[in-house]
């Protein structure tokens, strides 16, 4: 099944407390809403492991800036640290990109890909992807 994500997070207990704004850009290079969540307080760091690398994600000052381009099939999430300096840029592929109750949604399809500062690129979730595919679930079926 798809899966709704919203661009607060108010759904996700770990924060605590938190700053969120959004706006509508018009841009000839960019065109959608970008918001930024400030995750002031959570309740425990999260780490993500890839490969050997094993990252913070989420902690106390981190800061999360999404990109929600309008008719197109992804999301862009810039993570930072609690200094500033981004920890992992997340592509998340995505069915549609809506606006409910004026905060920005995307329907989850499974594949995402990750780019670190350093360059490399990681590709996750292909095998759920092909696996919903494969079941004819991709689409909520």
């Amino acid at each position: 099944m798809l899966k709704r994500r919203y661009g607060d997070r108010t759904d996700w207990k770990r924060i605590i407390k938190r700053e969120y704004v959004q706006t509508y850009v018009e841009k000839e290079e960019f065109i959608g809403t970008i918001s930024l969540l400030k995750l002031t307080q959570v309740t425990e760091p999260l780490f993500v492991q890839y490969g050997e690398k094993r990252l913070c994600i989420v902690d106390d000052g981190y800061t999360w800036m999404q990109h929600f381009p309008t008719d197109k099939n992804y999301s862009l999430t810039t993570m930072f640290d609690e200094n500033g300096e981004i920890v992992q840029w997340y592509i998340d592929i995505c069915y549609q990109i809506g606006i409910e109750k004026d905060v920005p949604w995307w329907d989850d399809l499974f594949l995402d890909v990750v780019v670190l500062p350093s360059g490399e690129i990681i590709v996750l979730d292909e095998d759920e992807l092909e696996d919903a595919l494969t079941c004819g679930r991709a689409f909520g079926v």
